[in-house]
């Protein structure tokens, strides 16, 4: 690297893209900054024609200037989309002078266009870092921050919308399901206590309705339990008259009776009086 004179208001300095020319004192608008210099390449010798590099200043369409020699501190000087200085190209001299466009204060970067032919070839595609571009690059990644903050946003209110839609169908199906058990439980009621009423004439829990029991055995009754009626006997399927009432029940036939007999006095001894036998027949049954 080229020694600078204490004198030059510029010094070589760590850049963002490397190296940069730094400004050490203030540089006013207009003034001349430094010179970019170097060996002169004509395009009509291939020799000339054939030197690649970064340092290529074209001039015009036949002379070039190759600033890549180390006493070309202009060299250092980096590109920017919106600079604050300017290169002055010169062609009848053959020279290119870069002068402040703008107030340059102390510790701020020199810098110029370096064209669109350049910016296409080599910064381009890695992508300029100059301040301006970096500002934009930087905005653009705030502005695709609070993109993607806003559609996290948006994503989380419509998941949230469809969580409470699907709490609100929960709810009203739970209130369906509910309403509809308790209809349920209300008509298993109503029938179980129409069964209950339905129990006319049976017994409920080991009593008798109406004469009957629910155990199946049938309940015995006081007035007809081995009682007699008029004298006689209730037994099983007869009817026995009442006085001053007739049965319902036509009577059997009763056989005639059995032929009264009588003893003759001269087998029989005279302290035993003749006695008559009468049998009554039984009624058969119905």
């Amino acid at each position: 690297m080229a020694t600078i004179p204490s004198s030059k208001p510029y010094r070589v300095g760590r850049s963002r893209t490397g190296l940069g020319l730094f400004a050490t004192k203030p540089i006013k608008k207009g003034s001349k900054i430094i010179r970019y210099f170097g060996p002169l390449l004509d395009s009509k010798k291939k020799k000339d024609d054939a030197i690649e590099n970064k340092y290529l200043f074209e001039l015009n369409d036949r002379w070039t200037i190759d600033g890549s020699v180390r006493k070309n501190i202009a060299r250092y000087i980096n590109h920017a989309c919106k600079p604050n200085a300017e290169s002055d190209v010169k062609p009848r001299k053959r020279k290119v002078i870069i002068r402040a466009i703008k107030d340059i204060e102390p510790g701020e970067e020199i810098n110029y266009d370096y064209g669109t032919d350049y910016f296409k070839a080599y910064l381009k595609p890695i992508g300029c870092k100059c301040d301006a571009c970096e500002k934009k690059r930087k905005k653009q990644r705030a502005e695709a921050r609070a993109e993607r903050a806003r559609l996290k946003a948006k994503a989380e209110r419509k998941a949230l919308k469809k969580a409470e839609k699907l709490a609100k169908e929960q709810q009203k199906a739970k209130v369906k399901a509910d309403a509809k058990l308790k209809e349920k439980l209300k008509e298993k009621a109503e029938r179980k206590s129409k069964k209950k009423l339905k129990l006319n004439g049976h017994a409920l829990n080991g009593k008798s309705l109406n004469g009957k029991s629910l155990n199946g055995k049938p309940r015995a009754d006081k007035s007809r339990a081995d009682k007699s009626l008029n004298g006689k006997h209730l037994n099983g399927n007869g009817r026995v008259r009442v006085a001053g009432k007739k049965s319902s029940v036509s009577k059997p036939p009763v056989s005639a009776p059995a032929p009264v007999l009588e003893v003759q006095p001269a087998s029989i001894p005279p302290e035993v009086q003749p006695t008559a036998i009468v049998l009554e027949a039984q009624p058969t049954a119905a």
